[in-house]
């Protein structure tokens, strides 16, 4: 009997796919604009964060919350007397953002809504880390020569990394071979301890991800943009651990200072559960201003791709993972190899979709149900630069490997989102590099167009598939500088003709995934790389090239150009195109709001989801998918990075 209703659950899921990939898929071979309904106003909505508004109706009266107060508004006489009241206190002001830090009594939260100048009000949560060989097998290494002078290393490109710190005498983080001179042009604390350095961990790994110099083991473990200058602000504690109101802080100092350090590249291998909609979220609202503004903004997608009995989970993309305009990386294991022929996706990588919610006033859940996330990198057992006397390591030594006895040499094994994230920052750096006139929307569609999507894994687990240094800066290259101003199907490209979509690193060669992730849908067709799109401006979302009419997705023709195929259907990666891939579910079938996925439902992937399971909200889960970080830090059982001994020389011939 069981079977039966699998089957039948099956034949509907598969048939009502099929039907709406053929009804939803459209080709625009002209520039008619397209029948569309005029967008329904915005629903009202509460201004107070449900989880919030709920901790506070069950606290007693004078207990403290922790909040974000955000204000559309100067503050009105009536709010700032409150904000004066017993028990109210005012801990920090974001100016960029017109938002501030907040402790008061439960009893005042829910009256804040009544305020218009109140934007959202949310909880002041805390937010944790996530988390030779990569240069080689992303491509970095063959297109250390493709500039037109000098290599192509991220030299005069800033990197924020907003983590727990740097230990800032590793020479992985010098000008080179020989030097005395820190990379790390500037070192913040947002934490409230005073230090800058990285009693944690976590951060000076993440760093030498993304920038590391290579001189150690000769250049074993290089990062990805070797002489990017490093922008060091600490946001998390000697616990790995910080909150809402310190990353706010950060993107609030990156707003003011992003111009004076250069800085084109934001990572954040951190996060927190996505609770707010990212249209309420105030790290996803700060972290678009910054993409707005020019700035390449990265976000972890998470660990918490499997719960305690190892069975696949999805819907626990973290925040700020959840934000449309930020690059959302998941991790791929490469099983310590060099070739691409045998990567997969780690058990761990958080899938989508993303499950923000917005309440309105009539208490209706509204879900985000973005696909994230955008793309995948190496994150499993990568061996980059270890702090002194680092706590993770203090609680797991087996994490700290036999490279060299030096403390400023030393180097250490994690695994994570986390080690991917910075992985994706360097490539941005590069192409930023090869280009600086790229837009982030633009080195957004440029490193999903040309990843490699890995065989059976659907867009909720790779988004458009792996990194592809290689694919990026042939491409990039050849990018017009002059396109954020060029007209709507303009020619995007220097050259006649487009590239040849298929890169060969280290002896393998794959097609790129030739589409891009646009929110719910996806886009493909050579035209996303040979005519300029307005999605690709900055101020705009890459999303907002898709409308829906009569509940079909199409391409909005003032920011999309003819030639482009939309589709809201959650392929799986076949190892060729994304056009050409097959299709796990429509969106509008498996994600609905209020869709409730039976147990015992196999999903197109192969994955069975377990009998027992219960579906929270549209969130699949099964058991706790919480698990501890000192377990993901081993990543998946696997052959990891091999190890190289340090001779103790710097190496200068990366």
């Amino acid at each position: 009997m069981k079977r039966t209703k699998r089957t039948l659950v099956l034949t509907w899921l598969t048939c009502g796919s099929l039907m709406l990939s053929l009804c939803s898929s459209i080709l625009l071979m002209d520039n008619a604009s397209a029948a569309r309904r005029k967008p329904e106003p915005p629903a009202p909505r509460r201004k107070i964060a449900s989880d919030l508004s709920d901790r506070a109706n069950k606290a007693s009266g004078m207990e403290t919350q922790k909040v974000i107060l955000r204000l559309n508004d100067k503050i009105s006489p009536q709010l700032a007397s409150l904000l004066k009241g017993n028990g109210v206190k005012v801990k920090r002001q974001f100016v960029n953002f017109n938002t501030f830090s907040v402790n008061l009594p439960a009893s005042v939260v829910n009256s804040l809504e009544s305020f218009p100048e109140v934007e959202f009000v949310s909880t002041d949560s805390e937010v944790r880390s996530m988390g030779g060989h990569v240069s080689r097998t992303t491509g970095a290494d063959s297109v250390r020569s493709m500039a037109t002078t000098g290599y192509l290393d991220g030299a005069g490109i800033g990197i924020a990394i907003l983590d727990s710190g740097i230990y800032q005498s590793h020479v992985s983080f010098l000008t080179g071979a020989g030097s005395s001179t820190s990379r790390i042009v500037k070192s913040v604390d947002f934490t409230g301890e005073g230090r800058t350095d990285d009693p944690y961990g976590h951060g000076t790994h993440v760093a030498a991800a993304a920038a590391g110099n290579g001189i150690v083991a000769g250049a074993k473990y290089i990062g990805i943009a070797p002489k990017a200058n490093i922008i060091n602000l600490r946001v998390l504690n000697s616990q790995g651990v910080g909150s809402v109101s310190s990353l706010l802080a950060a993107l609030d100092w990156l707003m003011t200072n992003r111009t004076t350090y250069n800085v084109r590249v934001v990572n954040m291998s951190l996060g927190m559960p996505a609770v707010d909609s990212y249209k309420d979220d105030p790290i996803c609202l700060a972290s678009r201003r910054l993409v707005d503004a020019g700035v390449v903004v990265l976000a972890a997608a998470g660990n918490n791709g499997k719960n305690s009995s190892g069975q696949k989970v999805y819907g626990h993309i973290h925040s700020p993972g959840i934000e449309p305009s930020v690059i959302t990386v998941g991790a791929t294991n490469t099983k310590g190899t060099n070739s691409r022929s045998d990567d997969v996706i780690a058990t761990y990588s958080s899938r989508g979709p993303t499950r923000g919610v917005r309440v309105d006033a009539n208490g209706v859940k509204r879900f985000d149900n973005m696909i994230k996330p955008d793309l995948s990198a190496p994150g499993n057992k990568l061996i980059y630069a270890q702090a002194l006397d680092c706590l993770l390591v203090q609680q797991d030594p087996s994490l700290s490997v036999s490279v060299s006895n030096s403390a400023t040499r030393k180097q250490m094994r994690m695994s994570g989102t986390s080690m991917a994230t910075p992985v994706v920052a360097g490539a941005a750096a590069l192409l930023l590099q090869a280009n600086p006139k790229l837009t982030p929307n633009m080195i957004k569609m440029i490193l999903m167009y040309t990843a490699q999507q890995l065989p059976n894994f659907n867009m909720l687990e790779q988004g458009a598939g792996e990194l592809n240094i290689h694919g990026a800066v042939t491409l990039a290259k050849l990018i017009k500088s002059d396109f954020a101003t060029a007209l709507l199907g303009s020619s995007l490209l220097t050259s006649a003709q487009p590239p040849t979509a298929q890169s060969t690193i280290e002896g393998y060669t794959f097609t790129w995934a030739q589409g891009v992730i646009l929110g719910r849908a996806d886009a493909s067709g050579v035209n996303l790389i040979t005519k300029n799109q307005k999605i690709y401006g900055l101020g705009v979302l890459l999303s907002e090239g898709v409308l829906v009419t009569d509940g079909v997705l199409v391409a909005d023709l003032t920011k999309l150009s003819t030639g482009v195929l939309v589709s809201d259907n959650i392929k799986i990666g076949n190892g060729t195109t994304m056009s050409a891939g097959g299709y796990f579910c429509s969106v509008s079938v498996l994600l609905g709001d209020g869709v409730l996925l039976t147990d015992g439902v196999l999903f197109g992937d192969g994955v069975l989801v377990s009998d027992g399971v219960l579906v929270s909200d549209g969130v699949l889960l099964t058991d706790s998918i919480v698990q501890a970080y000192s377990a993901l830090l081993g990543g998946d059982a696997t052959t990891a990075m091999e190890i190289d001994a340090d001779t103790g020389t710097d190496y200068a011939g990366y």
